[in-house]
């Protein structure tokens, strides 16, 4: 994130923040989830406005409220109806440049999966403009990798860095558009998957088998099932829970799809080719029963109870929104480790944490280099050393979440007349 200005206006203390960030995460969670119009407006001061208008950024849920919530706040309803218009135009190019992904794997043979936001989008699940998509994610087969990497070059695309989960491709041309919330003119990545998989939080889970069809056609192809694609959202939820990543757009995901499915669809989750049962699934699902009542059924999480380890079911039993996601504004010293499914699993565990793998090293250096929010700030480059000193002395913020904070923040306020709330310029005429 660039170093604040001169002029910009000081943050308040990290507490303030904090429990504003708490108290509108969880308003904006039932706000959505009830999407019932009408709802009471919130008796914000100022500051928790301009903090929820954060919130929403962060879990991925502005356009979305602006179809639901009627609260009588005149900057925050067109800050939400400016976030939908952007997503919008940007969901044109996604779906263009799905078009042109589609077209240029048939030509080469390739099948490929288009995964999660796409699929959401193909079954109709969201409307243009309602769910923002940072990225698109393609499963490929191993053999067929090389293939789709040369189709992504031709497309104008060039490879950014590796990990062991991905590989994200960017366009040549464009840079990040700095400020609060999603812009049209963001640059689309692609992040290329031969694995469905996640570390929870050390041991990995893959479903990959599940996840693409059995008899794949050249091009791009949907899930080969609800089922299949619900076991997906349920997987990702977890490992973003597990890392105190996730984001209320998640949970809506999962209850939306879930409308959708029948009792088949849901046996899926045990799929006879897993080596274990879907331990994985219960967390995300009781946050999505917590404020989707009704989306889940309850013999899915009764046969889900049994499944799921004692530490972990018991830590998820009363678990909320902020404390998994961005929304819980400070850094924790080990996040997660109550996924862990033994002793010496946590031990494992401990030791990373501790001592980075050069894996880990690896993947912070990129994160730092690619990642908008994180420039100009030296803490993910620091010594692993003194980032524990760091972390016993004083609180810490997470810097992804503090930089949608500054951006809220420093916005300066909408004159009376001023009837467009968007942060980005408008295009010349």
């Amino acid at each position: 994130m660039p170093s604040p200005s001169s002029s910009a206006p000081v943050l308040p203390p990290l507490r303030t923040i904090r429990d504003g960030l708490r108290r509108t995460t969880e308003a904006l969670a039932v706000e959505l989830a009830a999407a019932r119009p009408g709802s009471a407006t919130p008796a914000w001061s100022a500051l928790e406005w301009r903090l929820a208008a954060a919130a929403a950024t962060a879990h991925g849920v502005s356009p979305l409220l602006s179809t639901c919530s009627t609260w009588q706040n005149a900057e925050w309803q067109r800050f939400l109806a400016s976030q939908r218009e952007h997503v919008a135009q940007r969901h044109q190019r996604i779906a263009s440049l799905l078009q042109r992904i589609d077209a240029g794997a048939a030509a080469a043979g390739v099948a490929v999966v288009a995964l999660k936001g796409s699929a959401l989008h193909a079954l109709g699940l969201y409307a243009a403009g309602e769910r923002p998509m940072a990225d698109i994610d393609l499963l490929v087969r191993e053999h067929d990798a090389e293939a789709i990497v040369g189709l992504l070059k031709d497309l104008g695309y060039v490879e950014s860095f590796a990990q062991w989960k991905h590989r994200v491709f960017k366009p040549a041309a464009g840079q990040p558009v700095a400020g609060l919330g999603d812009h049209r003119d963001t640059p689309v990545n692609i992040e290329l998957h031969t694995h469905i998989q996640e570390r929870l939080p050390i041991s990995t889970v893959e479903i990959t088998g599940r996840i693409f069809p059995r008899e794949p056609r050249p091009g791009i192809n949907a899930y080969p099932s609800n089922g299949a694609l619900m076991s997906h959202l349920l997987l990702h939820a977890a490992g973003n829970i597990c890392g105190r990543s996730l984001r209320l757009l998640h949970l809506n995901d999962i209850a939306r799809l879930s409308a959708r499915m029948q009792a088949s669809d849901w046996n899926v989750l045990w799929c006879e080719h897993a080596v274990d049962p879907p331990w994985w699934a219960l967390p995300p699902l009781l946050l999505v029963a917590r404020y989707y009542r009704q989306a889940i059924p309850d013999a899915v999480l009764d046969r889900l109870r049994t499944d799921c380890p004692v530490l972990l079911r018991t830590c998820s039993r009363h678990q909320t929104l902020t404390q998994v996601s961005l929304s819980g504004l400070l850094l924790q010293a080990l996040p997660g480790i109550e996924w862990s499914r033994s002793m010496r699993e946590a031990g494992r565990y401990i030791r990373h944490r501790l001592r980075p793998t050069a894996e880990a090293n690896q993947e912070r250096a990129d994160m730092l280099r690619t990642q908008l929010w994180l420039q100009g700030q030296d803490w993910v480059a620091r010594p692993q050393g003194r980032r524990i000193l760091t972390w016993l002395t004083r609180p810490v913020p997470r810097m992804d979440m503090l930089y949608a904070v500054r951006a809220a923040l420093e916005r300066p306020a909408p004159a009376p007349e001023q009837t467009d709330f968007s942060p980005y310029p408008k295009p010349a005429p």
